[in-house]
C-alpha cells in the first residue's frame, strides 16, 4: 500500500467508466437518504451507472427501485437477485450486469459523501492498483452503544487493512478493476460473511496488482443500537474468522474464558470505575468511558461464541466466474 506520486493533470483527466452495486434486502426504510447520496456524487454522472440490486426483499425495495430509476437524474438500474439469499450472490448479479472499467461496493445502509467516488477512484490513475478500499466512519448516533463503537472505530478500515494474513477493505467501501474479478473470480455466494476478505485475499494472491487506501473516501454508517443487534454484529465476525480459517489457515482468535472475563470485570469494578467515576465529576470521563470493559467483553465473548459455532458449509467454497 505504498503512496507513489502521479502526475496532477493525469489524475485530474482520469475518469473512468465505474459502476456501483449496491446489494438491498427489505432497505425501503435506507432508500431515500442512499439515492440522496448518490445523487450527490461529484463524479461526472455520464460516467458512472448504479446497479441496485434486490435481493429478494418482502418490503417495496423493488418497486421503489423501479420508480427511481424513471425519475433519476443519474443511471439507475434495478435488478434482482432471487434465487440465493446471500448479499455476495446480489453484488455477483451486479458484477455481470456492469459495464464499468471499476466495480465499485457499498451497501444500502451506507451514506456516502459527495466526493467519495472521486476520491474512491483516483487511485486507478497508477496501473499497479486493483483495489482500493475508503474510509468507514460512524453516522451521529446518540446512544450508549453507537457512542462506545465510534471511539472504537469498529467500522474502520484500519481493522481490516492492518489483517496480519493480508490487507483486505470492506464493500461497505471497495473499489475493484474489472479486469481482477475476470483474473480471480467473483464472490463466493453461499458465503455469509468474510466475503470481502476472500475476494481481496484472491485478487493479491493471484499477484494481479495491489490495495491502495484512500482516507478521503469516504461513506459514512450507522453503528448497532440494542445488545441484540451488538451482539449478532460481532458473532458474524466470529463466524468470518471460522470461514477464513478453514479456507486460507489464518489463525483463529484466542478464546477468552470464563475465568478471565470474571477476573476482567473485577478489575473494573474495583480498579476502573472508582478511578472512571472520579474523572467523570471532574468532567473528564463520560460513562462510555466508565462501561468501556464490560461492553467490549460483552463483543470479545460474542465473537468467541460465533467462532466456535460456525462451520463453513461445503458449497460456500464454491466461486462463481464472469
Amino acid at each position: 500500500m505504498n503512496d507513489q506520486p502521479v502526475d496532477a493533470t493525469t489524475a485530474y483527466s482520469f475518469l473512468p467508466q465505474v459502476s456501483v452495486v449496491v446489494p438491498i434486502y427489505n432497505g425501503e426504510i435506507d432508500l431515500p437518504d442512499l439515492l440522496s447520496c448518490l445523487l450527490s456524487q461529484t463524479y461526472p454522472k455520464e460516467r458512472v451507472e448504479y446497479l441496485l440490486v434486490d435481493n429478494n426483499s418482502s418490503d417495496r425495495t423493488l418497486s421503489i427501485l423501479k420508480a427511481a430509476a424513471e425519475n433519476s437524474l443519474i443511471a439507475i438500474h434495478p435488478l434482482s437477485e432471487n434465487q440465493i439469499q446471500s448479499s455476495y450472490a446480489a453484488r455477483n448479479t451486479g458484477i455481470r450486469a456492469a459495464t464499468g472499467e471499476i466495480v465499485v461496493f457499498t451497501d444500502a445502509d451506507c451514506r456516502p459523501q459527495p466526493q467519495w467516488l472521486e476520491a474512491l477512484i483516483q487511485p486507478f490513475v497508477n496501473a499497479e492498483v486493483v483495489i482500493v478500499a475508503g474510509e468507514i466512519v460512524a453516522l451521529p448516533g446518540k446512544t450508549l452503544l453507537e457512542q462506545h463503537a465510534d471511539r472504537e472505530a469498529t467500522l474502520s478500515q484500519k481493522h481490516t487493512l492492518g489483517n496480519s494474513f493480508r490487507p483486505y477493505g470492506q464493500t461497505a467501501n471497495l473499489a475493484i478493476r474489472r479486469i481482477a474479478l475476470e483474473k480471480a473470480g467473483l464472490f463466493r455466494p453461499y458465503l455469509t460473511s468474510g466475503g470481502d476478505a476472500d475476494i481481496c485475499w484472491r485478487i493479491l494472491g493471484e499477484n494481479i496488482g495491489r490495495l491502495e487506501f484512500a482516507p478521503e473516501a469516504i461513506v459514512q454508517h450507522r453503528h448497532r443500537t440494542t445488545f441484540k443487534e451488538l451482539q449478532k454484529q460481532w458473532r458474524r465476525y466470529g463466524c468470518s474468522n471460522r470461514y477464513l480459517n478453514e479456507l486460507y489457515g489464518v489463525e483463529l482468535m484466542r478464546e477468552i474464558t470464563v475465568k478471565e472475563c470474571g477476573y476482567r470485570l473485577a478489575r473494573w469494578l474495583l480498579k476502573e470505575v472508582p478511578k472512571d467515576i472520579k474523572q467523570a465529576i471532574a468532567g473528564e470521563a463520560t460513562l462510555v468511558d466508565i462501561l468501556n470493559t464490560p461492553i467490549g467483553l460483552f463483543n470479545v465473548r460474542a465473537r468467541t461464541a460465533g467462532q466456535r459455532e460456525a462451520k463453513l458449509p461445503e458449497n460456500a467454497k464454491i466461486i462463481e466466474w464472469l
